[in-house]
């Protein structure tokens, strides 16, 4: 299994790739007729986002209610933000000016990693974007204490599975 993509669900697809390719570094790598209007996807490096048009039947007023604020919405079910890394935050955020529509930060970790430091602002659609600088995996965390994996069931209580031995997805 690996990753695949994140959705996202835009005004207006094609000023959210420019936004995305102009201060996050992706590039469009397909773009999909759909139902007279067009999936984009972008890709940067191995990762992946596919930007949808709004459903005709949502009025803009009803896409407006769901942009969140500070580091996203804190609701089940919602993505929070999307997030990248680079070597300065403060600089990022000088480079684009009035572009950045800050929500939160910048704010020191510093009692948590020396030197992890974020800001987190809006994309064109309202998604908070997490901009992160000095973050680093804890090389201390031993390995009894990552998250297990469900255990299997016993044959008696488990869903079919398929020929190849794994469910779907």
């Amino acid at each position: 299994m690996r990753w695949s993509h994140v959705g996202l669900t835009c005004a207006d697809p094609r000023r959210t790739a420019d936004f995305y390719a102009r201060w996050f570094g992706f590039a469009i790598a397909r773009v999909v007729p759909y139902d007279g209007q067009e999936i984009i996807f972008i890709r940067k490096d191995g990762a992946y986002l596919e930007l949808f048009p709004p459903s005709p039947q949502e009025a803009p007023e009803e896409q407006e209610a769901h942009c969140a604020d500070g580091d996203g919405p804190n609701v089940r079910g919602l993505v929070r933000h999307i997030a990248f890394q680079t070597d300065d935050v403060d600089a990022f955020l000088a480079e684009m000016g009035e572009a950045a529509d800050v929500t939160l930060g910048p704010v020191d970790f510093d009692a948590y990693i020396p030197g992890w430091r974020t800001a987190w602002l809006r994309d064109p659609d309202g998604v908070i974007v997490e901009v992160s600088q000095g973050y680093r995996d804890d090389g201390d965390v031993p390995v009894a204490c990552a998250v297990p994996h469900a255990a299997p069931h016993a044959a008696s209580h488990s869903a079919p599975r398929s020929a190849s031995g794994g469910g779907h997805g």
